[in-house]
Order: structure tokens, then sequence, then C-alpha cells
């Protein structure tokens, strides 16, 4: 399949991103002077688990450190609460979609305000937005990029000749995980087996909207194509999600907006974060081996949860060890007692900006945080140090205190 071009001639940048589409790492500039950054965000149709919270963690920390560099960053997180799983759950629990999507949204935000995951600029929810959805639709049919049959539009894949550019995946093994998603290949109003729904006609019992084309609702993919454009324009700077959505979901986005837009390019990096395993296998909702955030900080102290989740780099696969969650809280105790341990007036001053260049060095090596932190880990023992010899020692402390606070964990002082 052909390759989309995202040469923007960028140069003279220190800091450096894996982008999912070109498989490299490169070197990252905003468009602007702001960083807009859309992740995609829960399903709210069940707790979210550990899982999750390595992936909002991760683009936290990126948002942190873009914005200890100096950016300013504008980022989108949204909701999808209209969903084939939350109206399945709904109806296996006899609860009201909407009421089951807002008791799920509000555990999970309360989990990452635990986890000091500081909020976007705003999560807007899928059910607000499809007016600016329904218009994107009818574009992509008067353009010839979209189709209706019997109420349901489905997106012309052949229409777009670098679809599969993100996910780099053959057309049979599409047709596979796009019906896992519950938008059969082998539905017959299809033209092709991987031709996505953009808009689904009304079945008995759902919610719907008015459209065009009849009462239904919107497919998942034009969702966020939508709300992404809305609120931070036709160009993103870094659209990310779990490893998960690379297809259907990112694949379809890409190919729905940059047809929309005129083949302006939607994203120009593709931030995916690895998948959580316990066991050697997927932690994930249909296996049942989930750890639960609400469960861990009644154990572990939040700067622990967030240094445990941020020992691996954020495209890595972690592997869920409780041992190595009780070693980051003691990381945490020796970074506290390095930040508050009294200096002494003698000898000169320690100096911090080496182990400072050291950490910033490994976070602009595309977030390399094992690295950053076995830094801190340097920087607390170099402070003790310090002060055990009697030096002072407060300069290196505000150092320590800023670093770590890249990572979301703070310290006292």
């Amino acid at each position: 399949m052909a390759s989309r071009n995202l040469s923007f001639g960028v140069s003279g940048v220190s800091l450096r991103l894996y982008s999912t589409l070109s498989r490299t790492i490169e070197e990252f500039q905003p468009e602007g002077d702001e960083v807009r950054i859309y992740v995609c965000g829960v399903t709210p149709y069940d707790t979210a688990h550990l899982g999750h919270a390595f992936c909002y963690v991760s683009f936290d920390v990126l948002s942190r450190f873009l914005q200890y560099q100096g950016y300013k960053v504008r980022y989108i997180q949204n909701i999808t609460d209209i969903d084939n799983d939350i109206l399945r759950k709904a109806n296996e629990v006899s609860e009201p979609w909407d009421e089951l999507g807002n008791r799920y949204v509000k555990i999970h935000q309360t989990a990452l305000d635990n986890l000091n995951v500081l909020p976007p600029v705003k999560y807007p929810r899928a059910t607000e937005e499809i007016p600016l959805m329904v218009e994107m639709i009818d574009t992509l049919i008067s353009k010839g990029h979209a189709y209706e049959v019997d109420g349901n539009v489905y997106f012309r894949v052949a229409s777009d000749p670098e679809y599969g550019s993100l996910s780099r995946l053959p057309a049979d093994e599409m047709a596979v995980r796009l019906t896992e998603t519950g938008d059969p290949a082998n539905d017959p109003r299809k033209e092709q087996p991987i031709d996505f729904l953009l808009w689904q006609a009304a079945k008995p019992g759902e919610p719907t909207w008015p459209s065009p084309w009849g009462p239904g609702r919107p497919g998942w993919h034009i969702e966020c194509s939508a709300m992404s454009i809305r609120y931070l324009g036709e160009t993103l700077d870094i659209h990310g999600g779990g490893g998960d959505l690379v297809y259907p979901h990112h694949e379809s986005e890409i190919a729905q907006s940059e047809t929309w837009t005129g083949q302006k390019p939607f994203a120009r990096v593709w931030m995916h974060i690895g998948m959580l395993r316990m066991d050697g296998e997927k932690m994930s909702k249909s296996l049942g081996n989930m750890v639960f955030v609400h469960d861990l900080i009644k154990e572990h102290r939040p700067e622990a949860i967030r240094l445990y989740l941020s020992g691996v780099r954020y495209r890595d696969v972690l592997e869920w060890n409780p041992r190595t969650l009780v070693e980051a809280g003691l990381l945490v105790s020796h970074l506290e007692a390095a930040a508050t341990v009294a200096g002494g007036t003698s000898g000169a001053p320690f100096e911090s900006a080496a182990l400072r260049a050291r950490f910033v060095a490994a976070m602009e090596d595309d977030l390399d945080t094992p690295q950053a932190i076995a830094v801190l880990r340097e920087l607390a023992d170099s402070i003790l140090a310090a002060a055990k010899s009697g030096r002072p020692v407060a300069d290196a402390q505000a150092d320590l205190r800023a670093l770590t606070g890249i990572l979301g964990a703070r310290l006292p002082g």
C-alpha cells in the first residue's frame, strides 16, 4: 500500500518521538506555538484497569515534559459515551445506557485524579458532537468517499489508495479485526469487506439521532475525527492512544479525516502505548485478568504507582509485577529523603546541572522514562551524600522535585 508523505521539514529540534506511521523516531516540532494533542479516551462500560492508567499516565508525562520545556499544550481526551459495548452492557445489567456511562466515567476520572494525572483542556463527549459528524459524513458522500445503503453509511476504502499505511496489515487480517469490533466484514450491504461504518441505522431499543439517511447513531471512528478536528484543527501535532487502536480505529480516522479535508495530514506524529500484560497475556476485560487502580491505591501510594508505570518506555510492554511496584514505593521513599534532608553550610553547594541535563536528554530521547528514573535515583544518592558531608543542597533538591514532578510524582519541600 502507498505511504503517506508527512515531510514537514522540521530540523534543529531536541525532542524525538517514535511515530507509528513512519516506524521511525522523528524530530518533533509543533506546527505553531502550541502543541495540539488528541488522545482517544475510554468507552465507559466497565471499570478502567491499570492498562488504561498506563496509557493516560504516559500521555500525562508527555504533556508535563513539553510544558517543562516551555511549550504550551492543548490536550484533548474524548469520552466515547455511545458505542456497541455500552449498549450491550446496559442491556445486560438493565441500566439506562447514559446512566451507566456516567457512572463509569466518574470512576475512571477519579482513578486518574488519584494518580495526579492533569486533566485535559476538555473531555468532549461523542453524543455532544453528532451534528459535526453528520456534516462530515454528508461531505464524504458528496466527494465519493462514502455511500449509503438502507440507512447505513459506509466509508469506501477503495477511494483512498493510502488506506493501510498506518497498520500495514493485509486486507484479510483487517477484515477479521474489523469484525471483532462489531462492524462485520460480511455485511452484504458493503462494497468491500473492510469498508467501515460511518453511520448506523436505528435498531430497536437503541438511542438515535436524526440524519439525512434516517435516524441512527454515528460509527466509532467518525466520532474521534469530528471531536479532534473541532477542538484542535484539521492537522494535529500528536494523536495517540493504546496500541490496540492502530487498526481499525486510527487507520480509519486518517482515511475519513484526510479525504474530508482534501488530504491535509491528519496528525504529524502517531503515538501508541504498549500493552499491559499479566502472566504473558494482554490485560483486558474480555480475559478478566485485570488490576484496578482503585484497588492498588488502597495499598500503594500514587507516587509509587506513577513511577511503576513509567518504569518502561511508553511504547514497550509493561508486565504486571507486584514486586516491582513495591520497589517503586521504596524508590519514592528514597527520593523523599533526598528532597527533605537538611543540607550543610560548609563547602561548595552541590551542583546538579549535569544530572538535570542527563534527565532531560533521556526524556528527549523518545521519553526514555526508565533512564530518567535511573538519573533521579542517582541525583537522590548524590544529594544525600552531599548533605552528609555538610554541603548546601537546596538548589539540587529543587531540581529533584521539579524533575520528579515531570513523571507526575510529588515530593515534599
